[in-house]
């Protein structure tokens, strides 16, 4: 483990809380301070503030939207599966919906389709609806044959997404691609100036939809935004930091029943609320069963479907969880050691790749994700389908997965992600051969030094200088998540007593002080710190012993009294 940091303050030195919090963000490089502690409302802010040409775009689209609307056409919303496209996929598709549209959401499944434009999707759209104009949602921006082949069947196609962007540009009616946003964060703005445009139509749902755009529809962003690992930095900070504060304000059944249901219905939602408790529920039907149920209970009117919609979700996601652990002790057996290849490192192994005839395809990203951050390697894992193998990939900071996968494009099929994460497919015949190159190609562009588990802190500081007021001035930059991780701390001090925590004993609690002189005057109390999951270490301390040691700050609060708590992340004898 490799520990480093970005800033010290050193015990001699006198500065303010206030300056504590302006260090940490400006060495993450935020350059208005006054625009990221209070970013401005998504309200505000217009698809055309990302490209000016987008008002060209905009002007067509109204055009051909009025066209359809006015020959009652049929438009459809094929939105993604995952929790980004669903939300996304809601929001616009209620919101042509209420604006008097003929409209209908498809969501594609996930193993008969696949993700995104499929000529099967394309085809069951056409013979189900015969849409005039589809609507993509989260996904679109590198299917330049399926869309061509749309096109070809009289279907006008719209893009709108933020994934990374392929070779060639599909030839579409108009694309609003913004990688800088989730794919629910595009369909908001893209969906708002549709209503703006059409808010003189006379409608009984205007004053809802203007409501919605308030609140329920910055709810629904927040989650796909949070799902989606997007950095919480510029607007994306905008749409999540306003959405988590209309949670208590949204009256959608839907999202009310999850939030029951997760038994969170007491808790201020935050970014963990949603990504482990709200986000994966929405997920888990789509990766197991058809996401059309998740988009049902995000848009539902009736209270006794969401709350049974809702509690089916519930358990489709924790037959996922199961599913998952089991799934991932067996990935753990097909690796066997850790690091993979053994202690020496010319034997070490850059890349794990792990194939099964048998995993679900809709948790080999989960699986993925599991072992690249247990092993520290980039990570594919794939499983055998009908017609080939479907791969999904996680990655290290330093390694862009997407760009390894795309140049060996000629073993696979069809590729598409982010720089950590990344989806594939590739057919039978292609197994042997995409293995092997990828072990090569891997070998050659990863060194050794990129495996070396890293973790830089936002500042080295003794443990003295920490207050509750520091705490305090820390949720000013909230919400935290990608982009903008909760504020990690690095000191070095004294261990003056440990003890076991938890039902089963798994967790440590330590108490830590500055290691001061025996005549200094300065006050030197301990800091309590929790370290979950990592009790066997509690035979390797002893008091007195030198412990380095890394975390965030928390305030607990017990029987009205509220202590600094500090959360280990990792920590040296």
């Amino acid at each position: 483990m490799n520990i480093t940091f970005k800033n010290e303050i050193k015990l001699q030195d006198n500065i303010a809380d206030k300056e504590i919090v302006d260090l940490i963000l400006k060495s993450r490089h935020i350059k208005d301070l006054e625009q990221f502690l209070n970013p401005q409302s998504p309200l505000k802010i217009s698809l055309i503030d990302f490209d000016p040409k987008y008002k060209l775009y905009l002007i067509k689209v109204i055009k051909l939207l009025k066209e359809i609307k006015r020959k009652n056409q049929m438009i459809v919303v094929y939105t993604d599966y995952d929790a980004d496209g669903i939300t996304g996929g809601a929001i616009l598709w209620e919101t042509l919906h209420l604006l008097g549209f003929k409209v209908m959401p498809y969501v594609p499944h996930r193993k008969l389709e696949g993700y995104g434009f499929s000529r099967i999707g394309i085809d069951n759209v056409k013979r189900e609806f015969d849409p005039a104009l589809i609507i993509s949602v989260d996904h679109g921006i590198t299917k330049v044959e399926e869309i061509k082949y749309a096109e070809k069947l009289g279907i006008k196609i719209i893009i709108t997404d933020h994934h990374l962007k392929g070779e060639k540009i599909p030839k579409a009616e108009a694309i609003f691609h913004i990688p800088a946003l989730s794919g629910s964060g595009v369909a908001y703005f893209f969906a708002k100036e549709i209503f703006i445009n059409f808010s003189n139509v006379q409608t009984r749902h205007a004053s809802s939809l203007q409501n919605n755009f308030k609140t329920d529809y910055l709810s629904l962003t927040s989650i796909g935004t949070i799902a989606d690992l997007v950095p919480l930095v510029g607007p994306s900070r905008s749409l999540v930091k306003h959405g988590l504060e209309t949670f208590n304000k949204i009256k959608r059944f839907g999202i009310k029943h999850i939030i029951k249901q997760a038994g969170i219905a007491d808790k201020k939602i935050t970014p963990y609320e949603v990504g482990f408790m709200i986000a994966p529920r929405i997920n888990a039907i789509g990766r197991l069963e058809h996401a059309i149920d998740a988009l049902r209970l995000l848009c539902t009117n009736d209270e006794k479907k969401a709350y049974t919609l809702a509690h089916k979700i519930g358990n489709v996601n924790v037959e996922r969880q199961e599913l998952v652990e089991k799934s991932v002790a067996e990935a753990r057996l097909k690796i066997g050691s850790d690091p993979p290849g053994g202690s020496d490192p010319k034997q070490l192994v850059k890349i794990i790749i792990l194939i099964s005839d048998h995993w679900h395809e809709g948790i080999i990203g989960l699986i993925a994700s599991k072992i690249a951050e247990e092993f520290y390697r980039p990570t594919l894992v794939l499983t055998k389908t009908d017609i080939g193998y479907k791969g999904s990939a996680r990655s290290i900071p330093s390694f862009h997965i997407t760009d390894f996968l795309r140049s060996l494009k000629k073993n696979l099929i069809d590729v598409g992600g982010h720089k950590q994460a990344a989806g594939f497919t590739l057919e039978k015949d292609q197994l042997n051969n995409f293995e092997t190159a990828a072990r090569e190609l891997s070998s050659k562009l990863i060194k050794n030094k990129d495996l070396e588990r890293k973790i830089e802190a936002d500042l080295k500081i003794p443990i003295s200088k920490i207050n509750l007021d520091l705490v305090k001035s820390l949720e000013a930059l909230e919400p935290f998540g990608m982009g903008n991780p909760r504020p990690l701390f690095y000191s070095e001090g004294t261990l003056t007593g440990a003890q076991l925590l938890g039902k089963t004993q798994k967790h440590l609690k330590l108490f830590i002080k500055d290691s001061l002189t025996p005549n200094s005057l300065v006050p030197n109390p301990s800091l309590e710190f929790l370290a979950f999951n990592q009790a066997d270490k509690f035979k390797e301390l002893s008091r007195g012993q030198k412990l380095k040691v890394v975390y965030n700050l928390d305030i607990n609060e017990w029987n009205n009294k509220k202590t600094i708590q500090g959360k280990i992340i990792t920590f040296l004898c």
